[in-house]
């Protein structure tokens, strides 16, 4: 990790603020519990990974933080607003929704599975769709945020991962139009859209047998790939009152993947 100024925790940027964040097991998700529990927000870390989370509330519980971790599949709608409700149970409200767990794969699009369609559209749309359903009422109460994680493969054509691009379209189309149906209320919903960045969705990622690699180099860019950390900062800005000009925003960190 880089030491650069995004990195640095703002001290008290959270205080008296809880967070409930996806995907905090690892990745761009325990990245944003680490830096928001720095930063004095209290975090629920929600996570299908029992030994990722047990990891990562261990550490934050270490620093004095006030961690919340519970294992379960946002792919179910009773999952998300079991969470939401034990976050507000348990640590007394809702400020910050991340939706940041995803899952990615690349295909050629006739060879896509049934299978393997469903699951990507259940973890990386309807998650956040009834995550954000559930949360909404208490964010409201406390002039909370909503921040979603996109992707450059939503803004833009991705050989060989037609569905994971959908989903991450959808991710956009839900940003904005629910910061449209609440544009007269004091919530807000934004979306971050990373490019490549090193994590464990990344590393695991196969490429097909038979691809064009011509196809595939407008989204591999010249920049290489950022890191967790470097979303985490730009999402601890968001959420908080700094960002608070911010709603219904599409916030490219892609190292330019978009520039054209």
């Amino acid at each position: 990790m880089s030491d650069t100024a995004s990195h640095r925790p703002v001290e008290g940027r959270f205080e008296g603020k809880v967070a409930l964040l996806t995907g905090a097991a690892s990745g761009i998700g325990r990245a944003t519990a680490v830096r928001l529990a720095a930063e004095g927000a209290a975090i629920l870390a929600l996570d299908v990974d029992a030994d990722g989370l047990g990891a990562l509330v261990e550490e934050l519980a270490a620093t004095g933080a006030t961690v919340v971790g519970r294992r379960g599949s946002i792919t179910e709608r009773d999952e998300c607003f079991a969470a939401v409700a034990q976050c507000i149970e348990e640590l007394g409200g809702l400020d910050v929704l991340g939706n940041i767990a995803g899952i990615s794969r690349a295909d050629h699009f006739a060879e896509v599975s049934e299978t393997d369609y469903r699951r990507m559209f259940a973890v990386n749309v309807d998650g956040p769709f009834f995550l954000c359903q559930a949360a909404l009422p208490h964010l409201q109460e406390r002039r909370g945020n909503i921040v979603n994680i996109a992707s450059n493969a939503g803004l833009m054509g991705t050989a060989y991962t037609v569905a994971y691009s959908m989903t991450k379209g959808a991710i956009v189309q839900l940003t904005k139009s629910l910061a449209m149906e609440t544009a007269k209320t004091k919530v807000r919903v934004n979306a971050i859209a990373p490019g490549g960045i090193v994590s464990s969705l990344t590393g695991g990622f196969h490429i097909p047998e038979g691809v064009d690699l011509d196809l595939m180099q407008p989204y591999m860019g010249f920049r290489g790939m950022g890191a967790p950390e470097e979303i985490a900062g730009l999402f601890a800005f968001v959420a908080s009152d700094d960002g608070r000009n911010m709603h219904g925003s599409i916030l490219s960190s892609d190292l330019g993947l978009t520039a054209s």
